[in-house]
């Protein structure tokens, strides 16, 4: 899976229901499928963002997205940065909405406001 994606379009749920099995079912499915099972969505002002930063997310970045969101969730945070390998996350936890995006190159010398936690991945 080394399918990149930007998000120059809303993420829409999928019309069926969504696949089933464990990690080795993940393997046969394509990006979009993967991209379809995330609970997470990115909100207009992040999906502009990542497009105009040129932001490539792989299936894995969004899975460990996912998982922090869950770790945030249960310490009970409510905005957090997840950090994950280059890239900065503002996400809503109580929304599960990712705010927005920025690569390494945003990040320097940034201030991050209006967040109550941290998640490194």
């Amino acid at each position: 899976m080394t399918e990149r994606i930007y998000f120059p379009q809303p993420i829409l749920p999928p019309e069926q229901g969504r696949p089933q099995g464990g990690r080795d079912a993940v393997k046969d499915l394509s990006f979009a499928d993967i991209l379809a099972r995330q609970s997470l969505k990115f909100s207009r002002h992040a999906q502009e963002r990542i497009a105009r930063r040129e932001i490539s997310l792989e299936a894995a970045h969004l899975e460990r997205i996912e998982a922090a969101v869950e770790k945030a969730a249960a310490k009970g945070a409510r905005d957090s940065l997840i950090l994950v390998d280059n890239l900065a996350f503002i996400v809503s936890i109580r929304n599960r909405t990712v705010v927005t995006a920025m690569d390494e190159k945003s990040m320097k010398g940034n201030v991050f406001t209006n967040i109550d936690s941290a998640v490194i991945i």
